[in-house]
């Protein structure tokens, strides 16, 4: 399985990073990171690490101006992208067919080839102008994933919440990981019958 990976400029840069950390566990998938200049920045701001540790967290590393790499052609055969965290940004140019950096064309390639694209959009509020791109893109297909928390799962970290998010993404793909609790419908009550 190959898979594209985006990390744009909005904050949340590390379901990027985890997501990376646990893909590179799984053998049978290839990982293809694009960080956007902006991607770059808010990751270095956020988290302790530095471009070239997340970098060397994927199988392939490519600028956003490598306009010409292999992902931005549907005949570079992937599985599909996420884009974790999704700018309102790339929302909007992926929304609009508008590729000013490899992170959009890659997306755009996606889209054309009908193959699975996953966004975690990162925004609040969303304005209408979002909810619209949005819309749009869900409409033809792509799956909208906000980084929302769950607290079924009775979270005790930000890790456990960014692992959430994470195996929620990898379900898309039906990649099964065991990093999170999942729903099992027992809420403690006893049977009333």
């Amino acid at each position: 399985m190959k898979i594209i990976i985006g990390i744009s400029g909005a904050s949340g840069s590390i379901f990027g990073v985890r997501l990376l950390e646990i893909l590179r566990e799984i053998n049978d998938v290839e990982t293809h990171l694009i960080v956007s200049k902006w991607g770059q920045q808010t990751l270095e701001y956020e988290t302790e690490l530095s471009i070239s540790e997340v970098r060397d967290l994927a199988d392939y590393s490519y600028s956003q101006s490598e306009m010409g790499a292999a992902i931005s052609s549907g005949s570079f055969l992937t599985d599909g992208m996420i884009i974790a965290p999704c700018s309102m940004r790339t929302v909007a140019a992926i929304a609009n067919g508008i590729s000013e950096n490899l992170i959009h064309r890659a997306a755009d390639v996606i889209i054309k080839e009908k193959r699975k694209l996953v966004l975690l959009p990162r925004e609040a509020p969303l304005s209408q102008i979002h909810l619209e791109n949005l819309l749009k893109l869900s409409r033809i297909g792509v799956v909208i994933l906000p980084p929302d928390p769950a607290f079924y799962n009775k979270p005790k970290s930000i890790q456990d919440i960014v692992n959430h998010v994470v195996l929620k993404s990898c379900d898309q793909f039906d990649i099964k990981i065991d990093i999170g609790e999942r729903w099992d419908g027992d809420m403690g009550y006893k049977n009333r019958n």
